[in-house]
């Protein structure tokens, strides 16, 4: 909140409204996949601090608690060079992945093919401007996963998908 004239102005705060889904066969490949590596600075349960490079641009990212699909979500654009030396600050290891992103019926899907230690794990997201906004799924994606931190890139990092996958049965 800020105070201005004598009458207070209510900032409202960015939100990110993102629900996630694993991914099965291939015709999501129809885009041209872009190289991320992103890293975190910091990946407290109440905030995370991401930098990432995604092809020739980078971003240092601060997200907020996820309630449902939704959470606060600071982006800034960064020189890659300051990225490149932000990620040897970063705490674990660089998370890699390639992403992809289609059209699907009115709304962008972003799809990540994640590599190294989470060969094999492949997830799409879709943003909404509400939690309970209707979309259609396109038949490549598959059961919803939003919520579940197993699958929360910060968490990928320290926990990688090949040393889970199978455990539980439901992967």
């Amino acid at each position: 909140m800020e105070v201005k004239g004598g009458r207070e102005l209510i900032i409202a705060m960015p939100v990110e409204i993102e629900r996630k889904f694993l991914v099965s066969g291939t015709q999501w490949r129809q885009a041209q996949g872009i190289p991320y590596s992103q890293g975190y600075l910091n990946r407290d349960k109440e905030r995370t601090v991401r930098v990432r490079i995604a092809g020739a641009k980078a971003y240092l990212t601060i997200k907020g608690i996820s309630r449902g699909a939704a959470r606060t979500e600071f982006e800034y654009e960064v020189p890659p060079a300051e990225a490149a030396q932000m990620l040897e600050l970063c705490d674990g290891p660089i998370l890699r992945k390639t992403r992809y992103t289609l059209q699907y019926k009115g709304f962008t899907w972003e799809v990540d093919e994640f590599l190294e230690e989470n060969k094999g794990l492949v997830i799409a997201e879709v943003e909404l401007r509400a939690e309970d906004q209707p979309f259609e799924r396109p038949v490549w994606v598959g059961r919803e996963v939003t919520g579940d931190p197993r699958y929360y890139n910060a968490n990928l990092v320290v926990h990688p998908y090949r040393e889970w996958r199978g455990k539980d049965g439901s992967v």
